[in-house]
């Protein structure tokens, strides 16, 4: 479970929500005022937020990426802005993939340089402006700040998980929301429903009253041949490790054991240690996602350990083979009415 979002966040309310209720009220009033009030700054590139509603992993980083290379098949040169986790840098930085460190930029930002630059910076017009006048971007994708990005978004994209939902449906403290449902959707355009389960069927029929196009996407394995018939440890920290045991034996492993971490979690030395001894002591392999890759490459991990690991790397597939391009195109043509208006 995501660091930031305690397991009861996840499950039917009790009396640890209902206790924090008064506090969730403060929270969701600051937090839709923000949404409602906030005076953003119009870029001269479309601006596309992939956002959602929830603290917690969602699947928006395979997102972001399928759309900026999405964006680069139709001729465009995107540039992505993201707020970084646990950065280290007080202006905006465009992240070069071999050389900054995880604990530095993120290791979401690591994975997005891969495709398209990247500004990593709290202050997203900064960031937005260096893309544009350095790097030459001319379609801007923002990996989450839906809910505090101080620059126009010409189409938000709110990503839900169809198999977690909205969780216990309260607001911070009291549950994973970032702002009340209504307060969120009345400022999106789309939203796309990832993976398989029902969790999500509230908001989407939400969605769907208040007239916002549903887009449904999964996630697959890029290379799942190689793993099939072989036994692993997994092991990952992301916001919902369980998902990712799922896929590795989707794509026909056999995981023995699991070893769950916090959401970004950095590991320690001793960790890895003891990860490669109790995989020796089994007889299996190790594997993880490619998020907690970047992170050890440029962390604790020992050449020894690294030579032993084996990464699930991972891509969105939209159900609608079509989803991607009209996406980029419905916020292109939301920009030019933008500037339009003036």
């Amino acid at each position: 479970m995501a660091s930031e979002a305690p397991p009861f966040w996840w499950e039917k309310p009790d009396w640890r929500a209902f206790g924090l209720s008064p506090l969730s009220a403060a929270y969701a009033f600051v937090a839709g005022r923000r949404l409602h009030k906030t005076r953003r700054e119009k870029m001269s590139a479309p601006v596309l937020c992939v956002g959602n509603f929830t603290v917690g992993g969602t699947g928006k980083t395979p997102v972001a990426i399928a759309l900026a290379k999405q964006a680069r098949s139709m001729g465009f040169a995107p540039g992505i802005l993201s707020r970084g986790h646990g950065g280290g840098f007080s202006s905006p930085h465009i992240v070069d993939a071999h050389h900054d460190a995880a604990r530095h930029v993120g290791d979401e930002p690591l994975l997005l340089a891969e495709h398209a630059p990247v500004a990593v910076t709290a202050n997203r017009a900064a960031g937005a402006r260096l893309l544009m006048e350095q790097h030459g971007c001319n379609f801007l994708i923002m990996d989450d700040g839906f809910q505090s990005a101080r620059i126009h978004i010409d189409y938000a994209l709110m990503v839900v998980d169809a198999r977690y939902g909205l969780g216990n449906g309260r607001v911070i403290p009291a549950g994973p929301l970032r702002a009340r449902v209504v307060d969120q959707l009345v400022h999106a355009h789309a939203l796309l429903r990832m993976g398989e389960g029902s969790a999500a069927d509230a908001v989407v029929r939400q969605a769907a009253r208040a007239g916002k196009p549903i887009f449904d996407a999964r996630t697959r394995p890029c290379n799942a041949g190689r793993f099939a018939g072989r036994r692993f440890l997994a092991f990952a920290g992301i916001g919902h490790p369980e998902k990712f045991f799922d896929t590795v034996s989707k794509a026909g492993a056999t995981v023995v054991l699991t070893r769950p971490f916090p959401d970004h979690h950095f590991y320690a030395a001793d960790e890895l240690d003891e990860l490669l001894a109790m995989a020796r002591a089994e007889d299996l392999e190790l594997i993880t996602t490619a998020k907690d890759a970047v992170r050890l490459r440029h962390g604790a991990a020992s050449p020894e350990f690294l030579k032993h690991l084996n990464v699930l790397e991972i891509e969105t597939v939209f159900d609608q083979e079509q989803a991607p391009a009209r996406i980029i195109n419905e916020t292109v043509e939301s920009w030019k009415l933008r500037r339009l208006a003036g």
